[in-house]
């Protein structure tokens, strides 16, 4: 879209050339330019006034020039009037609302950092559950300082799953880890004391505990939900 400039005939002096007037005192002083063209015209000082060519002011505005009546009319093409448009005020700072959407999406699913620690945890119950059994299946007692070193490192490593945890499904599922520990640690305590009860136990009174059944049910939940990344309760491990 093109815009127009009428300049009235009696106003535009300041562009047109100058009439033949003898008693004036004319000198080149200047070049006239325009921002982001690269032509320039003499500007004609005269008494102290300056002057620039319309057709000069044409060619470096690339508008056309045309005429009606008593006015000189140019016109100048779109992007000129861009040049000669007033500055625009900066654009507004986002409404709230959009500042929120923006806002990154919280994750969903079971992070691949707490899947890895949650599976080294159910790694050292199982090491620990199994030093246990076989202990009593073979009457081959368990020292109680390597319990209690097994459990601290079960419990570090609990630690590094909660410090892990990313996602909402992360959180449901952290709870388990705790069940299943809390668990092993009331077998390893029920061992400790029938262990000091007796030289000898029976296989049959250490397995009829369903704490066994709970912990081996409780893991194998666990890992079956972590190989579809998504939180199940897994009522084994309450």
């Amino acid at each position: 879209m093109k815009t127009k400039l009428a300049l009235i005939a009696s106003v535009s002096a300041f562009f047109l050339m100058l009439p033949q007037n003898g008693g004036a005192q004319t000198r080149k002083a200047a070049t006239f330019t325009i921002t982001g063209d690269a032509g320039e015209t003499p500007i004609v000082v005269v008494n102290g006034k300056s002057y620039v060519e319309i057709e000069a002011l044409t060619r470096l505005t690339k508008g056309t020039l045309s005429f009606k009546g008593n006015q000189t009319i140019l016109t100048l093409p779109s992007s000129g009037s861009e040049v000669l448009a007033p500055a625009r005020a900066p654009a507004p700072a986002p409404a709230p609302a959009q500042a929120q959407a923006s806002e990154p999406v919280a994750k969903k699913g079971l992070s691949t950092a707490f899947i890895q620690v949650g599976i080294e945890e159910m790694s050292l119950i199982r090491e620990w559950r199994a030093a246990i059994v076989n202990g009593v299946e073979n009457n081959s007692p368990v020292a109680e300082d390597w319990i209690s070193a097994h459990q601290r490192a079960a419990e570090k490593n609990l630690a590094l799953a909660s410090a892990a945890v990313a996602t909402d499904d992360d959180r449901g599922a952290l709870p388990l880890l705790s069940a299943e520990l809390s668990n092993m640690q009331k077998l390893s305590e029920l061992y400790l004391a029938m262990r000091k009860q007796d030289a000898f136990i029976s296989t049959d009174s250490f397995h009829n505990t369903p704490l066994e059944d709970q912990i081996l049910n409780c893991a194998q939940g666990f890992v079956s939900m972590t190989e579809s990344h998504e939180f199940q309760d897994q009522a084994a491990c309450h």
